[in-house]
């Protein structure tokens, strides 16, 4: 069987509520992580860093009731980042969770983690 051809993730999707605020959240810390707009379309956005990316989506087919990041599922999301990153996060509207110095767990307004790792 061959492997991945860039690395073990090809992309992340993360279903949203509200697309706009998550937008406005996101972008900021995606364009702070180097990566480039990609993506596109009436209900979703995303944005690329080598052969990796991240979407949003606001589908048609999300159940309702939020996230919850305390229950089965997805409870945050890791990247490699700067403290350049959990700036350009907090100037985003994102709460800080928990800051070791080394990471910062930051909290969107629709309750999705970004753990951004600083060593």
């Amino acid at each position: 069987m061959p492997g991945p051809s860039g690395g073990l993730i090809h992309h992340v999707e993360l279903w949203v509520d509200d697309l706009v605020a998550a937008e406005e959240q996101w972008a900021p810390v995606m364009l702070a992580l180097g990566c480039a707009p990609f993506q596109s379309w009436q209900a979703g956005r995303s944005w690329r860093l080598g052969d990796c990316y991240l979407v949003l989506e606001q589908s048609p087919a999300l159940r309702p009731g939020g996230h919850d990041r305390l229950r089965a599922g997805l409870n945050h999301v890791a990247v490699h980042g700067s403290r350049a990153v959990v700036g350009a996060a907090l100037a985003a509207g994102w709460t800080l969770r928990v800051d070791t110095g080394d990471t910062a767990h930051l909290v969107d307004r629709q309750g999705f983690e970004l753990e951004v790792v600083c060593a």
